[in-house]
């Protein structure tokens, strides 16, 4: 494919680039990769991920690839000033709507060769390693990126572009793109281990009966040196430490330093230190995320601060939703319009997580004792109210955009329940659009979307149940599994909307 147009063009091989290849090549189209380094980063970057990315790995054909290094966990646990528990965001004991655990630590090197392993799959994926992008140009046909590779300069044309290089995008800044700066950043000193025995935690007051501490997130909202202790697959542990006032990234990275602060959480314990590295931890959230056919995707469009393991699940959910607009476009002559629904849609979606993390880091970040005894009696408080929170409360509807706004459930990501013979409901009807109706009677069918009657599914009856909250009759799900819409009585209306938003984007309210 050397000298051939592509359909897409993708800057950047990491998790979400490659992620973006697979679902993009799964579908029929043709794929090219630029990836500037030769070997993919042998170091932990992320290590999160949630029940949505497990899907979307099912959707793109990966998962068995990916799960046997996938390690489940509980949830996240923040521990006040006193060292008692202040916010418990945890999964023990409750059901798993959506298939899959809530919360999944990974290997990153693990999972980035994992995932470029999948292009052999899909066929008609080409990675070029070794390319750094210097330039593009576009046309009302397509792209044009220009990149180097050694000394030799080359070109390669797309229909489409998705920039998926990263906090620095040189994408982005080729494009003039501004960030929207959401007024946080703190420095955080991040240490990866390779550990061969538990944790020593302090004593924690109030940890929720049946809850394993070396299972969970732990977040220390400790005025003296606010830090994060996360497990991880294997023998591997990550420790984040907030720098306090005064304190030098230089100095605090040195190994002696790192050996204390790490050496206090294992007391005996044989460690090694694989990975010391010093950040700021930022809010940002590009002002624009198309800019004719190129798509900013990842970090290239937006930053969150670590505090519920999001930042890699944005970047995924964006590159799942240009997939399958894209392949629409490419495959069933959808009007290309509907690739401005893009950042309608993911904007917001980023934008509350972004802000509920930056919260959530203001008052982790509280280095005064008697405001962090203040806060820690408000968020017990406010815990209380919120009547067992997950982390997957955290993410919200899809408000604007290709949806059906004003029917029930519209926007939601809908369940995935397991079936009675042990699979996954996705595993049985598939992937792509599928109608769920409540039973034969309930008129609506049209091509290129599954047509699946609740009533005869081996799930127990999730579905149905679903049916009955929301009082409809049918339920249309895209094939980013975000609910398009619901209706009562016959489907025949939500099929017609679905079309004319497909073949006449303009009048979709943004």
């Amino acid at each position: 494919m050397g000298g051939s147009v592509f359909d897409v063009a993708i800057v950047g091989c990491g998790p979400v680039g490659a992620m973006a290849a697979n679902m993009l090549g799964r579908e029929g189209l043709s794929v090219v990769v630029l990836e500037k380094e030769i070997e993919h980063y042998p170091l932990p970057r992320a290590v999160h991920l949630d029940h949505e990315m497990m899907r979307l790995f099912q959707s793109a054909g990966v998962v068995d690839r990916v799960k046997g290094d996938m390690i489940a966990t509980d949830g996240h646990l923040h521990v006040g000033a006193d060292h008692g528990v202040i916010r418990y965001m945890g999964t023990v004991g409750k059901p798993r709507p959506f298939g899959w655990a809530n919360d999944y630590f990974f290997y990153q090197p693990e999972l980035e060769s994992h995932l470029r392993e999948a292009f052999a799959d899909h066929g008609r994926i080409e990675l070029r390693l070794g390319a750094e992008f210097t330039g593009l140009k576009q046309d009302a046909a397509g792209g044009t990126l220009f990149y180097a590779d050694g000394e030799k300069a080359h070109e390669v044309r797309a229909r489409w572009v998705i920039a998926c290089d990263g906090a620095r995008s040189p994408v982005r800044k080729a494009l003039g793109v501004k960030l929207d700066d959401l007024d946080f950043e703190e420095p955080w000193l991040v240490v990866d281990a390779e550990v061969e025995g538990p944790v020593a935690f302090p004593p924690i007051d109030g940890v929720p009966e049946g809850v394993d501490l070396q299972r969970l997130s732990v977040m220390m909202c400790d005025p003296d040196r606010p830090a994060t202790v996360v497990p991880g697959r294997g023998n591997h542990r990550r420790w984040e430490f907030m720098l306090l006032p005064g304190e030098d990234d230089a100095v605090m990275s040195q190994p002696e330093k790192v050996g204390e602060l790490v050496g206090a959480w294992m007391k005996d314990v044989p460690h090694r230190i694989v990975r010391a590295a010093t950040y700021r931890f930022h809010g940002l959230v590009a002002e624009q995320w198309q800019v004719d056919r190129v798509f900013l995707a990842g970090d290239a469009a937006h930053q969150t601060p670590p505090f519920f393991g999001q930042g890699m699940c944005h970047g995924l959910r964006d590159v799942a939703n240009l997939a399958w607009k894209m392949a629409a476009v490419a495959n069933n002559h959808a009007d290309e319009g509907i690739l401005a629904t893009y950042q309608p849609e993911r904007d917001p979606h980023v934008r509350g997580v972004i802000g509920a993390a930056v919260g959530a880091g203001r008052y982790i970040c509280e280095l005064d004792r008697a405001k962090a005894t203040a806060r820690d009696a408000a968020i017990r408080e406010q815990s209380a109210s919120r009547n067992g929170e997950t982390a997957a409360d955290l993410i919200p509807a899809i408000s604007a955009g290709f949806v059906a706004t004003g029917t029930a459930g519209a926007g939601e990501r809908f369940i995935q329940p397991a079936l009675k013979d042990g699979r996954k409901l996705d595993d049985l009807v598939g992937h792509g659009w599928r109608l769920f109706v409540r039973d034969a009677s309930i008129g609506g069918d049209v091509r290129g979307v599954s047509r699946i009657v609740a009533s005869d599914l081996p799930d127990s009856g999730a579905v149905l149940a679903w049916l009955d909250a929301y009082k409809v009759d049918a339920v249309l799900v895209r094939p980013d599994h975000y609910v398009f819409g619901s209706a009562q009585g016959s489907a025949a209306p939500l099929l017609d909307l679905r079309e004319r938003h497909l073949q006449q984007p303009s009048e979709i309210a943004a």
